[in-house]
């Protein structure tokens, strides 16, 4: 993706044409091997980051006079602190494997043209004393450019880390996600888990994509695309495709005979009606030690009005116990209102949302306090509740 990256973009080609050891890495721009000054007037070597403003794959105007710098602080050549620049100072985890200790400002009357106009601009502020000690020395390094950054988007992912959450999206980056039923609820799960770096997501479901499916499933399908009646993990893949490059399309019920389909997944959604099979599901997903989110709608018409619940209820490896009492694995008795196949698209995504937090609290990308297991959230009375704690 870099190289294209660079190829494409006057600013960003202009910067390693000139001899910059310029990168991307995740929804940042990286200048490597910046020479500066510290405070003993030793010459020293740091990094220089700045956000990526993107429109697809082409840049625009930067959005942020502000850059990120891993290293110490700047000096002049007598060794005293380039005020100038100075906005924040902390310890900075931007994620792709990037840090920084130092944030800068500088703001040109104008604003920054390009990332060229930026990038050089700051690097001339924190070389500029490094070549009065070392005359000759700068920032252009003369580097060959590195290989291409591994990613699971067809593009950059520029909304983390422009507000500084990279590394909390690298914390579910390791994941394998089966999405299991991606009717209305699961292909809301879909789009959510499509926009986070997973590994892989694979989808299982047998059926095709019809004109109610259109009504209650994220997106709007064209006549001639209904006309069709395309699978739905099909449909759904040929979208999302676009934008994450490793989903896997499964166009299949599990069953006993093809459960091997979830070997090497590390997190599961499960959203799909209660059967024999989603006992074997639950059955596989305990044994490799994957954790899982089952979903449930259950919604009622009575006195002319929609009333029901949603349900999220998580399995992790430290709490199980609670599933046979949470989950449905055949109809009847307490579970039965999740039975209802009434489903209205705003709910379905509601539910989805719930689900899609739960696996990020599990996964550390919010904070999770109570540790729940089970959540229902009530339509009449707005009401969520928390269970089984850990």
């Amino acid at each position: 993706m870099s190289h294209a990256l660079f190829s494409l973009n006057p600013d960003l080609k202009r910067l390693r044409d000139e001899g910059y050891f310029i990168q991307q890495r995740g929804g940042y721009l990286v200048m490597r091997e910046v020479p500066y000054v510290d405070a003993q007037r030793q010459l020293r070597i740091g990094t220089l980051i700045s956000s990526l403003t993107l429109a697809g794959d082409r840049t625009r105007k930067p959005d942020t006079h502000v850059a990120h710098w891993d290293g110490d602080f700047p000096c002049h050549a007598d060794g005293s602190p380039i005020q100038a620049i100075a906005h924040q100072t902390g310890a900075f985890d931007l994620g792709h494997g990037l840090k920084a200790t130092h944030a800068f400002s500088s703001k040109p009357a104008e604003g920054y043209a390009d990332y060229h106009h930026k990038m050089t601009s700051y690097a001339n502020i924190i070389a500029g004393p490094a070549a009065v000690l070392n005359p000759g020395m700068t920032a252009r390094t003369i580097r060959e450019p590195e290989a291409e950054e591994d990613s699971v988007f067809n593009y950059v992912e520029t909304a983390s880390d422009r507000v500084g959450i990279g590394a909390l999206a690298e914390r579910l980056a390791s994941d394998r996600v089966a999405i299991i039923g991606v009717g209305g609820t699961g292909g809301y799960i879909l789009d959510f888990v499509a926009k986070t770096p997973v590994r892989e997501i694979r989808l299982f479901d047998s059926d095709e994509f019809l004109t109610h499916n259109a009504f209650r499933a994220p997106g709007a399908p064209s006549l001639d695309e209904l006309r069709q009646a395309p699978k739905k993990v099909e449909y759904l893949k040929d979208i999302y495709s676009r934008m994450h490059r490793n989903i896997v399309a499964h166009d299949v019920a599990l069953g006993p005979d093809n459960l091997h389909l979830l070997d090497g997944v590390t997190f599961a959604f499960l959203s799909l009606d209660a059967s024999d099979a989603k006992r074997l599901i639950v059955e596989k997903l305990e044994a490799t030690g994957a954790a899982f989110i089952d979903v449930g709608m259950g919604l009622e018409l009575d006195e002319g009005s929609l009333g029901g619940i949603l349900r999220v209820t998580a399995s992790t490896p430290q709490k199980r116990d609670h599933v046979p009492q949470r989950i449905s694995f055949a109809g009847g008795g307490e579970e039965d209102i999740y039975a209802s196949n009434i489903q209205v698209a705003d709910l379905n995504a509601l539910n989805a949302v719930l689900a899609v937090v739960k696996w990020k609290k599990i996964r550390g990308f919010y904070r999770d306090l109570e540790r729940e297991h089970h959540c229902t959230y009530t339509t009449d009375g707005n009401m969520l509740i928390n269970g089984d704690l850990t």
